[in-house]
């Protein structure tokens, strides 16, 4: 009796002998294309968000991008700027805070004094801006984080003195 495959069957075939001869799995992601020639790396972060779940995550992969670089050769110089509703995450009167975000404030303050002593972390900057426009006082802002007169001005002499310009 005569046995035919199908092409189907061909195709898995040649895909289970292309993965064992390769050892079973493609190889690591990393970014030394586009890191080639870098020895560092100036971001400027505009993080205006106001969910304070999504903005804990978002500060967690701006530091796990720091330590990719730092793991990859690049020295990192990041600049963390907050404006409208991250405002109120880097401030202490919880009264300003939707009540169904409150749990996540005490973890932001936690991970930007983390991030304040950080290596390759140049600063966390707060839009007085931000500030007038959400009532919020200076006294309430975090020590790690430096009131700066507007926010739109230190980015754009961030950018202007070579920090990429990232919106998370």
């Amino acid at each position: 009796m005569h046995t035919r495959f199908s092409a189907w069957t061909w195709v898995w075939v040649l895909a289970v002998a292309l993965l064992w001869c390769r050892g079973g799995h493609a190889a690591e992601p990393n970014d030394q294309a586009a890191l080639q020639g870098l020895h560092e790396a100036k971001i400027a972060f505009d993080i205006t968000e106001g969910d304070g779940k999504a903005l804990l995550a978002k500060l967690a992969v701006i530091d796990e991008t720091r330590q990719s670089l730092i793991q990859q050769g690049v020295t990192p110089h990041f600049v963390l700027a907050f404006r409208s509703g991250a405002t109120f995450f880097v401030q202490t009167d919880m009264e300003k805070i939707k009540p169904e975000h409150r749990e996540y404030a005490p973890k932001i303050v936690a991970k930007l004094q983390e991030l304040s002593t950080a290596v390759g972390i140049d600063g966390l900057e707060q839009c007085s801006e931000a500030m007038r426009l959400t009532h919020v006082t200076a006294e309430h802002i975090v020590p790690e984080v430096k009131v700066v007169g507007n926010g739109w001005i230190s980015l754009m002499a961030y950018q202007a003195r070579g920090y990429a310009y990232i919106q998370p």
